[in-house]
């Protein structure tokens, strides 16, 4: 996280984020689901599982490049939600094309129940199911249910929950487009932390009723303000400062006026 008095931007809380806790999910269900029916294709399963990894793990790294650099937040998240909607899901897919199995449609009456319980961590009060039904309990039950659901509802379960964190990823890639244009990155809120310090240097260290004595500097011939030294073996002694500080460091002693000028 960032603080008034530091140019880092917003940075970090990803855990907190639904994107993340859905992304997550679908991680260990995804390698519940290929130690279950991808046993014996092993190149099939890793690519599932680093798809799955990788939405998960960009998240996470976007969220800690977000302290320096909105491009490169914006970069990962746009990753982590191309591995989702763009591979992973295509995965699902094909896994129930390929054996026969129907994908549900978009607004199915299946496939709106499993996007409810979905959308809550824990599903409260669900009645008891029949003897051998397996049930979705929340989407912190998906790997549970996806170790003993029948196929098709295992993988339709898993494309509900992709497109869940897929559409979140979407409306985050955009608010993180929006704030990037309203309040700039990381150049600008260093420039302007930079511009301040001076600003604030120049306030707190130059005496404005001296400035009709102002000798110009001996390097560049800008006006010179009076400051006092903070450290050294001179500290607390004042003196005449360039006003170009510290891009230039002219500098006279403090009895200089006007006719000193170099």
């Amino acid at each position: 996280m960032s603080t008034p008095d530091t140019p880092f931007l917003p940075h970090g809380g990803y855990r907190k984020l639904r994107s993340y806790k859905v992304a997550e999910a679908v991680y260990d269900a995804t390698v519940v689901f290929c130690r279950r029916f991808y046993a014996q294709d092993r190149r099939m399963s890793d690519q599932m599982v680093q798809a799955a990894r990788s939405g998960v793990r960009n998240i996470s790294e976007g969220s800690g490049a977000a302290a320096t650099s909105r491009k490169s937040e914006m970069k990962l998240t746009n990753v982590a939600r191309a591995s989702l909607s763009d591979e992973l899901l295509r995965d699902y897919e094909t896994f129930l094309r390929q054996n026969g199995l129907r994908v549900w449609p978009k607004e199915s009456r299946e496939a709106l129940a499993m996007r409810a319980r979905l959308a809550q961590d824990h599903a409260p009060g669900l009645p008891p199911g029949l003897p051998g039904v397996v049930r979705l309990r929340g989407l912190f039950g998906l790997a549970g249910f996806v170790e003993k659901a029948a196929p098709e509802l295992a993988a339709n379960a898993m494309l509900c929950a992709v497109n869940q964190a897929a559409y979140l990823l979407k409306r985050q890639l955009e608010s993180q487009g929006e704030t990037f244009v309203e309040s700039g990155g990381f150049t600008e809120k260093l420039y302007g932390a930079r511009s301040q310090a001076r600003r604030s240097d120049r306030s707190d260290g130059s005496d404005p009723s001296d400035r009709s004595e102002q000798p110009r500097c001996p390097k560049c011939g800008q006006p010179m303000l009076r400051r006092t030294a903070r450290t050294g073996p001179r500290a607390g002694q004042a003196f005449w400062g360039c006003s170009g500080y510290p891009d230039r460091r002219g500098a006279l002693p403090a009895g200089a006026t006007a006719r000193l000028e170099a």
